[in-house]
């Protein structure tokens, strides 16, 4: 080798790019994709309860189905779901085939979980969910497998599609209402925290990633979605035909995946929201969520605060996954659902002339605390 050449190899190892992230995740962009889903809400305004709303839901779903879309395989849908109230008549039906008493309504809780395919670990999941339940006072009832048609579906849709199972608990002694709920939250983040953060394996957790996910767990509300298009729903979940589920409000959604490749749980609805359009700051605000997590603290949570980070799910979930995180973690500790929403997503208060003064208070204030997720987008929200 001449010095020449030795000179040149020496500049090149400092001009040359490093490749290896590049070979990982390729050249695609997803922070550049913009679009649209389709999301739709019907409520009726005295809380009364009907199957006439699921149906109307569900037909809003259907109309929906130009917003969202279908992968290479044109059955395959990138997502599809409903939001209801806790069906409580159904329900108990079901529980009862299953030998499970229930508690009166509101005092027992839902789980509606995508669990492995693998035997082994998918019993392994039950415990900790189960352990979970019982470590915060709650008592297991029981589980209930979901049924579903999987004929219903596209190929590539069945191909990766979890098993689908409801867990029963019931509430701890003297404990009601949102009170129930954060017991709920953090059985549930603490189950999380160690079956993806603590005692999993590298491939494990890959398994883990793309098969487990609690879609709801609430005594308020039960969710019902899937990598499905909008007239495959109310087909795949049997639990949709039963004539004696009612709620006074279903939130639906038809996704239209951009920024995310189609999958099980980045279908909406999310636990407390459904999502249309972008968060165009998201990547700011997941890290501006990460900074606070060794400085969060809670009254309502104690000294068991740490078993709710990390706040943002992690590996690259979609904007409205974090945004769903943040909205949770806000409600739980506290604050309505119309104040966190708010505080997320403010409107443009500075310089509005014909907005009061007390408004804009609210937003400068809530300004210090939490930084605004921008999109363009819209939100459907509720805590049931």
């Amino acid at each position: 080798m001449t010095a020449a050449q030795n000179s040149w190899n020496s500049k090149s190892d400092m001009v040359l790019p490093d490749f290896t992230e590049i070979t990982e995740r390729g050249l695609y962009v997803p922070e550049l994709e913009h679009d649209a889903c389709g999301v739709g809400m019907v409520a009726n305004i005295s809380g009364e309860r009907s199957r006439e709303i699921i149906d109307q839901a569900l037909e809003v779903l259907v109309n929906l189905g130009h917003r969202g879309a279908a992968g290479a395989d044109p059955q395959t849908g990138d997502g599809a779901g409903i939001t209801i109230q806790m069906p409580d008549t159904l329900m108990r039906k079901v529980a009862k085939q299953k030998g499970i008493d229930l508690p009166s309504e509101r005092r027992y809780a839902v789980a509606m979980c995508f669990l492995p395919n693998d035997d082994d670990l998918n019993a392994s999941v039950r415990a900790t969910l189960e352990k979970s339940s019982t470590d915060n006072g709650m008592i297991v009832l029981g589980w209930r497998d979901v049924p579903v048609d999987p004929e219903a579906i596209g190929v590539n849709a069945r191909s990766i599609m979890p098993k689908i199972a409801q867990l029963f608990v019931s509430a701890p002694h003297d404990v009601e209402g949102d009170d129930f709920e954060r017991v709920l939250y953090l059985a549930r983040k603490s189950a999380e925290k160690h079956l993806l953060h603590i005692e999993t394996d590298t491939e494990t957790r890959k398994t883990l990633l793309q098969e487990f996910y609690v879609c709801s767990w609430s005594s308020r509300t039960l969710i019902y979605k899937g990598m499905l298009l909008v007239d495959q729903l109310s087909k795949f979940y049997l639990d949709l035909k039963e004539r004696t589920m009612m709620s006074a409000f279903g939130i639906v959604h038809s996704r239209f995946s951009t920024n995310t490749l189609g999958s099980w749980k980045l279908a909406h609805p999310y636990r407390m929201l459904a999502h249309n359009g972008e968060i165009n700051t998201v990547r700011g605000n997941r890290n501006w969520m990460q900074a606070r997590e060794r400085s969060i603290e809670s009254p309502l949570f104690g000294d068991k605060i740490d078993q709710l980070t990390p706040i943002c799910e992690s590996d690259d979930p979609s904007d409205t996954a974090s945004l769903d995180n943040v909205f949770e973690l806000l409600r739980m500790t506290g604050r309505s659902v119309e104040q966190t929403a708010a505080m997320l997503m403010p409107a443009a208060w500075y310089g509005h002339e014909s907005m009061s003064q007390k408004v804009k208070d609210f937003y400068e204030f809530h300004g210090n605390i939490m930084e605004p997720w921008d999109g363009p987008a819209m939100i459907v929200f509720t805590d049931g």
